[in-house]
């Protein structure tokens, strides 16, 4: 899944309006989409992925310049913005929707995200083992649209407030040199 300038990473961290947030906010990302990834069915609508049914995880799909912004860079980003030890939960958002996955859409970044986690797990970063899932890549559903840059467009609600800005403003500080002017 490249194109000749750039490249696909396919995350998920929980919700995706709190990953698409951040994701958007580093340089070097075209683009971000929230969608579902990782089910058993076709065309799955989020009342769907809410039933934890389906299979598939909240994620989002990022296209960015490498030359600008590595994988491995977006996997350090990942994984310090949300619980990678806990299985299929972030926060108060439970279910199997909610894990912690990377679906690689080559070979090299399977290899580099199986070297991150294992690298995290041994110099014990958390105080829980990493359970993020690293699986291939198979298939992309975008979200309904009104799921799209969800944090931009609903910072007053409630989610937003409470959740998704704190986030952001733990991100800013943590990765300033990384976020596009």
């Amino acid at each position: 899944m490249n194109t000749e300038n750039t490249q696909v990473a396919v995350l998920g961290a929980g919700c995706f309006w709190c990953v698409e947030a951040i994701f958007e906010s580093l340089k070097g990302v075209e683009e971000v989409v929230s969608g579902y990834s990782g089910g058993q069915i076709k065309n799955p609508s989020y009342k769907e992925i809410c039933t934890g049914r389906t299979g598939h995880a909240e994620v989002v799909k990022v296209v960015f310049h490498p030359d600008t912004i590595s994988f491995d860079e977006l996997l350090e980003v990942f994984w310090q913005t949300h619980d990678p030890t806990t299985l299929n939960r972030q926060g108060a958002d439970v279910g199997t929707q909610y894990r912690s996955v990377v679906f690689y859409t080559n070979e090299e970044q399977k290899q580099t995200a199986e070297t991150y986690k294992r690298r995290l797990n041994e110099e014990k970063a958390y105080p829980n083992p990493v359970v993020t899932e690293i699986s291939p890549f198979d298939v992309f559903y975008p979200a309904e649209d009104y799921h799209q840059e969800y944090f931009r467009n609903n910072t007053d609600q409630p989610y937003c407030s409470m959740v998704i800005k704190p986030k952001m403003e733990k991100f800013r500080k943590v990765f300033a040199e990384k976020i596009r002017n």
